[in-house]
């Protein structure tokens, strides 16, 4: 499955890449846009460290790896959302809003948002990085060879961090999603947010309640349902209208919507 999704983003990437000057790749931010398919592609490659025997390594990166990566993703999808609240906000008469369209703020929120996250990870395993665990105790006569985490603490702040952003995104996503249809990519990021926060929030009951291989695997499904949700959400809409609808990427067509 991570492998179908991978294949897939590469494929909207590539086509991302090839309309990169047309109206519609421009009108929605496209180097924010970039980041966030490349770092969603990072995201699902990322499954792969939880898959196989534990190592020392898997055990140190995969978490991290996965943190950092999804950071990435959120803090743009974050970047689009402010984008969006800036636009609608500069559209107001006499508003001083305007000087912030042409400032690049949604390039600062990727980079500071993200930065914030990888100073979590890097701190996570400098002072108490995951190892390889055997648990004698989980069940009866059976030896279950796991990544121990360290530091519970640090690794519910990694994920806190990723709720936290995904929760702001929601918030104003949401607040802006009845715009006019040029600002429509509101409703979609509101959608997979929402989507998001749903797969996580279940996810955590899940998790603590299993055990080695079980554990893995209701964090691969929470990894690939989450991007998935991001992917379809923001992306095939635009890459139905790029493959299937190019009249409609059209510069006029775009402002009249």
């Amino acid at each position: 499955m991570a492998i179908l999704f991978s294949a897939v983003t590469l494929f909207i990437l590539g086509s991302f890449i090839y309309y990169w000057d047309t109206p519609l790749v421009k009108a929605n931010n496209r180097i924010v846009s970039f980041i966030l398919l490349v770092s969603i592609l990072l995201s699902f490659l990322c499954v792969f460290l939880f898959l196989g025997h534990p190592m020392d390594i898997t055990c140190l990166l995969r978490q991290t790896f996965f943190g950092v990566c999804f950071s990435i993703s959120l803090s743009s999808v974050l970047g689009k959302t402010v984008t969006v609240c800036i636009a609608f906000k500069a559209t107001k008469p006499g508003s001083s809003w305007v000087k912030w369209v042409s400032f690049k703020v949604s390039n600062y929120v990727v980079v500071i948002s993200s930065s914030i996250q990888v100073l979590l990870c890097v701190t996570w395993l400098l002072v108490s990085p995951p190892y390889v665990d055997y648990d004698h105790h989980a069940y009866s006569g059976k030896i279950i060879i796991q990544c121990n985490e360290g530091s519970d603490i640090w690794f519910y702040s990694m994920l806190g961090y990723l709720g936290f952003l995904a929760a702001v995104s929601l918030v104003l996503a949401f607040m802006v999603r009845t715009l006019p249809d040029s600002f429509n990519e509101a409703k979609y990021i509101t959608f997979s947010m929402l989507v998001f926060c749903s797969v996580w929030i279940s996810m955590i009951p899940a998790y603590l309640s299993t055990r080695g291989k079980y554990m893995v695997a209701v964090e691969i499904f929470a990894i690939l349902t989450s991007c998935a949700s991001v992917l379809g959400c923001i992306f095939l809409p635009k890459l139905y209208i790029i493959i299937l609808r190019p009249e409609l990427n059209t510069r006029k067509i775009i402002l009249q919507t």
